[in-house]
């Protein structure tokens, strides 16, 4: 089956006159077949969300260096047209941004957003759209959705502003959805429903779906297949079973270690990851997660290591990886 998305040696790089260039992702590479749930996961600053920006062709013009390839059904993103990259966005790529209150407009009511991206890229008229639009809130959700559409941002609780915006994304029924953290901020029963929604729209359409977050519980309910990064880099590559039962890199192994299991005697204390992501080696020293990682040996520092076959369909970049799940 051919890939939907070919993300091929991706570096991002942010200049800033008299400053010390800031490289964000460093040739990162990955791929997302119809109708596959992708998860990248790694703490804040590790270049996930940069990444996604990227894609969707939403990063500032100025102070902004890309390299490498990002190809939709083999069209090249990277330099394409903002013209063509506006017909694109919402019909073929679509995006959950990460905070309902600051992503819609304030001062627009809801029903004039929704059916802004139906008379746009599927050509509806004003009643069809907006009879459209009833429907989308309903789907994703929304109880009363007729009055809803009258309401402005402010007016809908967290939750509801969340689904507003999965119902705006899904509006053009896009080929690929980027969900940045669709779950920041809200409760746990929130979240649950959230999660469920979102797996089961991408059932019911055959939705592509990249999965950005730093929790490993969303990427177990979720995820076919994961991309651990750390510092701009994928350290650790593998299907979700596959990932959860061997964990081998010991940026991954932590992630895991950190998270209370219900299986667990009670009492027993997590093992967080030393030090914090400020702790880090550029990887032209050798591996950045270095200062931080109780498997550091001698060669972890000098030349950094490369992402290489661990087991069968599982990829490492570490010269001393865990031996598996009980080395965690």
């Amino acid at each position: 089956m051919n890939n939907l998305l070919d993300v091929n040696d991706l570096e991002i790089v942010f200049s800033r006159r008299g400053r010390k260039d800031v490289r964000a992702v460093d040739k990162v590479s990955f791929s997302v077949a119809p109708g596959e749930t992708v998860g990248l996961v790694g703490e804040s600053g590790c270049g996930k969300s940069v990444t996604s920006l990227a894609i969707m062709g939403l990063l500032p013009k100025r102070g902004v260096r890309l390299g490498g390839s990002i190809a939709f059904e083999g069209t090249e993103l990277i330099g394409l047209p903002q013209d063509k990259l506006r017909r694109m966005r919402g019909r073929d790529l679509a995006m959950v941004f990460q905070d309902p209150m600051t992503s819609l407009n304030p001062v627009v009511p809801i029903g004039t957003q929704v059916t802004e991206v139906l008379v746009r890229h599927r050509d509806m008229g004003a009643d069809a759209a907006r009879k459209e639009a009833a429907d989308l809130l309903a789907r994703v959700g929304i109880p009363d959705p007729s009055r809803r559409l009258k309401e402005y941002p402010h007016q809908l609780s967290g939750g509801m502003r969340q689904r507003a915006l999965i119902a705006m994304a899904l509006a053009a029924k896009p080929r690929l959805l980027i969900a940045d953290e669709p779950t920041t901020a809200l409760d746990v029963t929130i979240q649950a429903q959230i999660l469920e929604l979102l797996k089961e729209l991408v059932r019911e359409s055959g939705t592509a779906l990249i999965m950005i977050t730093h929790d490993l519980g969303v990427v177990a309910g979720m995820c076919d297949t994961v991309h651990v990064m750390y510092s701009g880099r994928i350290v650790e590559r593998a299907q979700r079973h596959e990932l959860f039962a061997h964990p081998r890199h010991p940026y991954t192994g932590g992630l895991l270690a950190s998270i209370p299991r219900l299986d667990q005697p009670r009492g027993e204390r997590l093992e967080p990851i030393q030090g914090s992501p400020r702790d880090m080696l550029a990887w032209s020293q050798g591996c950045a997660f270095a200062p931080r990682c109780r498997n550091r040996v001698d060669e972890c520092v000098g030349e950094a290591p490369v992402l290489a076959p661990a087991r069968p369909d599982h990829e490492v970049r570490c010269y001393n990886p865990l031996g598996g799940s009980d080395d965690r």
